[in-house]
């Protein structure tokens, strides 16, 4: 699977975000600097939906299994 970033300059920087992954955005004052942040940033989401599904899953039965997409 691949992700999609995008990045649109503005006078103070870029904002950026990932087009297959709402919530994923941030901001930087450099290209590189916007990069990283969003990195950061897709970490952040992807560990908060994880806690937040294992919080309203707490004390159900439920199968988990790693999820492999096919190549596109």
């Amino acid at each position: 699977m691949q992700l999609t970033a995008v990045f649109k300059k503005f006078p103070e920087g870029y904002a950026a975000f990932v087009e297959e992954l709402p919530g994923a955005n941030t901001q930087g004052r450099t290209l590189k600097e916007a990069r990283k942040n969003l990195a950061e940033a897709v970490q952040l989401v992807l560990e908060a939906n994880r806690q937040l599904a294992e919080e309203s899953l707490a004390g159900e039965e439920v199968i988990r299994e790693p999820l492999a997409l096919p190549a596109s």
